[in-house]
């Protein structure tokens, strides 16, 4: 990919060690560039279920995060379900 586009599958090499910045739950953080949806929720919940993501305001299917891309400037919003009245 040429960085043009919407494309998020991710192709980066295992060793770049510069980060960029993303949103998360409103709070920046600096994640590895190259890093995926997938790897973010897993730093943040070790929930196997009971767990959303939106990247952009938009749901990303739990499938997809695996190998959907994280770009500069991303907002994600991660969701766990809790039980209890």
């Amino acid at each position: 990919m040429n960085g043009i586009g919407t494309d998020r599958t991710s192709g980066a090499d295992e060793g770049r060690t510069s980060t960029i910045e993303v949103h998360v739950n409103g709070e920046a953080r600096a994640v590895s560039e190259g890093s995926t949806l997938g790897a973010l929720v897993a730093t943040l919940t070790a929930a196997h279920s009971g767990v959303a993501a939106a990247l952009n305001e938009t749901v990303v299917p739990r499938g997809e995060w695996p190998r959907t891309a994280l770009r500069s400037g991303d907002r994600v919003e991660v969701l766990t379900a809790v039980q209890g009245g």
